[in-house]
């Protein structure tokens, strides 16, 4: 049991009378127990019950007001998101690999496939020109790829 807080009890005065309103309400009944058991209420429950008081007509306003300033003052729950696990933004494109490494074996020294060594090895993607280029490079230079 739970003992009860001086001053006046807005909470239990809303349920009594929405009781008194509607003595079947299924809701409202299981509200008033865990109410009486354990002396407060989660917020989702504040706002249910809220939203079943503003539907009775003769419901003082004050009272409403007084329960959506206690909802505003408990804080807001958020479950723990769980963490996205990173895919690799960039896949490094195998043929362009054996493209690079098949040009350099015969060619050691051309620089335009040695910056694009660089940029692969630093796993900047290839545009598709510069994949056009190590193909036209293959092609003119017949280099064997294996």
């Amino acid at each position: 049991m739970y003992k009860p807080k001086p001053g006046i009890d807005i909470i239990a005065k809303i349920l009594d009378a929405l009781y008194a309103h509607n003595p079947d309400a299924l809701f409202v009944m299981s509200l008033m127990h865990q109410y009486e058991e354990r002396g407060s209420l989660s917020k989702k429950q504040l706002q249910g019950l809220l939203s079943k008081a503003q539907k009775v007509k003769d419901m003082p306003s004050s009272w409403l007001g007084t329960l959506e300033a206690i909802i505003l003052k408990m804080p807001t729950r958020y479950k723990p998101v769980e963490p996205v696990v990173a895919s690799p933004i960039y896949q490094k494109d195998e043929t362009a690999g054996k493209y690079i490494s098949a040009i350099l074996a015969r060619y050691p020294e051309h620089k335009r496939v040695l910056f694009l060594q660089a940029k692969y090895a630093n796993n900047e993607p290839l545009s598709n020109d510069e994949m056009s280029e190590l193909k036209k490079f293959v092609r003119i230079l017949k280099v064997d790829i294996t």
